[in-house]
């Protein structure tokens, strides 16, 4: 049996010899005017990074340096913050990380699936000739190591391996659903099933994709080339790809868990009511995704700002922020903050009180407003007095109320012209 420095350095080499793909061209539909303006995994997350940050950071932490994130929507701000935060890999050593729009390499058409986006780009992996793939979702909040994800798919001797967690079953119709025998191969996939059925045991709870994957390459050339010629496919891993392959190839679930052995910290932010409550997550005393691990650090792009400052200290006009996260660049004049997240160089005037909101950056809060139950997109500027997350039916009539009562604020909603800003 190999020592741990045996087995560090066996992972090393499988990371070396793996490239990774982040699929980062998602709509985010369901996050209505929050994506209006940028791709879902370009959407602000933790009061100073961009969704996109967690699994780029997860490849560099796993050692992981040879990267491509395949773009499609609404991609400016997406390839700006890439362009201005992770540009720091080392050519010479071949490290990269490069941006793989549509390209239309092989015909006129965009991406039309994330199996069709990898399809779309077979020259640049052949070129590349790494001995295993490694497809991302751009979209996911997430920490996970890699490296023992490819030494397990090489142990097992599978062709395709599919990350998998454990959600509750009535959440599960949003995902694909495996079913999976004792050694964890996989022998049933349902893509988005109306009635998800639940694992054996644990009769409230499904086994979901991830929609992370890894590949032998060989076999992911010989898949893509099939689905391709496949007139009646979707061209998509979920819809197409995995159910052909479980029933003749070695594809085997790779369950996400922490060190105890139970469900790692994995968040899918893909509905307004799922960001907001993610976002005040990190907010709490002991959260579950701890942003001050400094052994896993999560890099990104971030302006050079002054630190958060607090100013007034009288009746009614007091600086001052409990339970929350502020960022750089943050004043709080005169105002309260209560389990809010306040990104970079948002403004709270006197009198203003901030309660479970997640706010976007370069926000202005007027004096006296008071906002509960919130999501405040960038660069939105509150005028004094304002109120919102009080009344559900004033709420509605100016802005987008979720399903679980969160109030959705952008400039457009406000008259604001802020669209025209940096998204």
């Amino acid at each position: 049996m190999p020592n741990a420095s045996e087995d560090a350095r066996r992972i090393s080499l499988l990371t070396k010899n793996t490239l990774a793909l982040v699929l980062a061209g998602g709509r985010g539909s369901r996050l209505h005017e929050l994506t209006a303006w940028r791709a879902k995994p370009a959407v602000f997350f933790g009061g100073k990074f961009r969704i996109i940050d967690f699994p780029l950071s997860n490849c560099v932490n796993s050692g992981i340096r040879r990267i491509g994130v395949l773009t499609q929507y609404k991609a400016h701000s997406l390839i700006r913050h890439l362009s201005r935060g992770w540009t720091h890999f080392r050519s010479e050593l071949d490290e990269f990380i490069e941006v793989l729009p549509a390209s239309q390499r092989t015909s006129d058409d965009w991406y039309a699936g994330t199996a069709n986006a990898i399809y779309q780009n077979l020259d640049i992996i052949h070129r590349m000739a790494p001995e295993y793939v490694l497809v991302l979702s751009g979209d996911h909040v997430y920490r996970m190591d890699y490296g023992p994800l490819i030494a397990q798919h090489q142990r097992s001797g599978a062709d395709m391996t599919v990350c998998c967690i454990e959600v509750p079953v009535e959440d599960a119709s949003a995902f694909g659903v495996l079913s999976v025998d004792q050694d964890n191969w996989i022998t049933g996939f349902e893509e988005k099933p109306a009635s998800p059925q639940g694992m054996p045991g644990k009769p409230g709870t499904a086994l979901a994709s991830m929609g992370n994957y890894v590949f032998n390459t060989k076999f992911l050339f010989e898949a893509l080339f099939e689905d391709a010629d496949d007139a009646e496919s979707s061209h998509d891993f979920g819809h197409d790809i995995i159910p052909k392959l479980i029933a003749r190839s070695r594809v085997q679930a790779a369950p996400f868990r922490n060190r105890v052995g139970e469900p790692a910290y994995w968040r899918d932010v893909g509905t307004l009511d799922a960001f907001w409550r993610a976002n005040l997550e990190l907010a709490e005393i002991e959260p579950r995704l701890d942003l001050y691990d400094r052994s896993w650090p999560l890099l990104t792009h971030q302006e050079q700002l002054p630190p958060a400052k607090f100013v007034l200290d009288a009746p009614g006009e007091r600086g001052t922020a409990i339970d929350s996260m502020v960022s750089g660049g943050c004043v709080i004049s005169g105002g309260t903050v209560r389990g809010s997240v306040l990104f970079s160089n948002v403004h709270v005037d006197s009198g203003a009180q901030i309660e479970r909101a997640v706010v976007l950056p370069d926000v202005r809060i007027g004096r006296g407003v008071r906002v509960r139950n919130a999501i405040i997109d960038r660069g939105c500027h509150l005028p004094d007095g304002m109120v919102i997350g009080e009344s559900i039916e004033d709420d509605r009539a100016r802005f987008r109320v979720s399903e679980e009562g969160v109030v959705l604020v952008t400039g457009d909603m406000l008259g604001q012209a802020v669209h025209f800003q940096r998204p």
